[in-house]
């Protein structure tokens, strides 16, 4: 007997390559997990390697800063980790790892709009959010053939 949180933390194999080939909802999931996968992943790594900005901590609001231990760039380091750890949970299990990624989404939203000053990137972000949603709905989704 599988519980519904079981469900949700199963491990999703890649899709078919006949599905591949032929189902759009099964294009849009792999298309769609493949960029919730790496995506974090790289952006968690850039929080150590500071590639892509030179100072991640400008975007950490002063309310969730003091909630963190340590310095801002140890929370942004925390951060890190905790995005690739999203990133892998997107990998092994869709289902949860959509949901995952969503609310962490939703965290960096309502951190950005405390910022202030990038409320073009909380819109991002919040596109970025729907598309997590729904590649956890498009990983419940039942491929079994129709008789």
């Amino acid at each position: 007997m599988s519980t519904p949180v079981a469900a949700y933390l199963r491990p999703a194999p890649m899709p078919a390559r006949e599905a591949l080939r032929h189902d759009p909802a099964t294009q849009a999931f792999l298309v769609l997990r493949i960029a919730f996968t790496v995506a974090p992943i790289l952006f968690g790594l850039d929080k150590f390697a500071e590639v892509l900005t030179d100072d991640w901590t400008r975007y950490l609001a002063s309310q969730f800063n003091a909630l963190l231990p340590g310095s801002a760039q140890d929370g942004m380091y925390l951060v890190g980790v905790i995005e690739v750890i999203a990133g892998l949970v997107v990998l092994v299990a869709p289902r949860f790892g959509g949901l995952l990624v969503a609310g962490w989404l939703a965290g960096i939203i309502v951190n950005l709009l405390l910022v202030g000053g990038y409320g073009d990137i909380a819109l991002r972000d919040f596109g970025l959010l729907l598309g997590a949603v729904a590649l956890s709905r498009l990983a419940s989704a039942d491929r079994r053939p129709q008789v």
